[in-house]
């Protein structure tokens, strides 16, 4: 089992923890960003980050692990392995989450949900009401970092490598807007602005 040393040690020779302005997925600004990618990228340190959410869930009879477009499909992925079931995906159409190129779940199926980085947890939250909707069985949540600090619920055990509070703001109340500070948006999705 890997330490919380290591895993930090992981996270930081990837880069994934950058520093600026930046414009989260869930509209809110924020001057450190979580980049997962930057962690996937190196698939030996990811392999072993995915390998350590599988080992949590070991005995759970996962039959499938499901990510969310974009940053958990390679999460999902390296679980499944690692756990050696089936891994698919879920994203966005006409703004639903949804399933789609043939990716089906079966009634009675134990899904964990995996995600690289939350922070409101909307994504996975989708991802969580499909697997209802299609009788499946939740088996969890494993993510690389939950940014909330453990604030976010998903109503069923979650498990995350990386606990942080990385402090956010509305755009209307951001110090580094009110400085003027150019805004970078990292993220996956297109955010609405305000």
């Amino acid at each position: 089992m890997l330490t919380n040393a290591d895993i930090l040690n992981i996270f930081n020779r990837t880069g994934v923890l950058q520093e600026g302005h930046f414009r989260l997925t869930s509209g809110y600004h924020s001057s450190q960003y979580m980049q997962c990618a930057q962690l996937l990228q190196y698939p030996v340190e990811a392999g072993l980050l995915c390998n350590e959410i599988a080992a949590r869930f070991k005995g759970e009879g996962v039959d499938v692990v499901m990510g969310p477009a974009v940053g958990g499909i390679i999460v999902a992925y390296e679980i499944a392995r690692a756990i050696g079931c089936r891994s698919l995906f879920c994203e966005r159409e006409n703004g639903q989450m949804t399933l789609r190129r043939g990716f089906h779940l079966s009634a009675g199926e134990r899904v964990l949900v995996a995600e690289d980085v939350v922070t409101t947890g909307g994504s996975v939250m989708e991802a969580v009401k499909l697997v209802r909707q299609s009788d499946a069985e939740l088996a969890g949540v494993g993510l690389l970092v939950d940014r909330s600090g453990g604030k976010v619920d998903f109503g069923v055990r979650t498990e995350a490598l990386l606990k942080m509070s990385i402090e956010k703001y509305s755009p209307e109340e951001c110090p580094f807007c009110k400085q003027g500070l150019p805004v970078i948006k990292p993220g996956s999705r297109e955010v609405i602005k305000n």
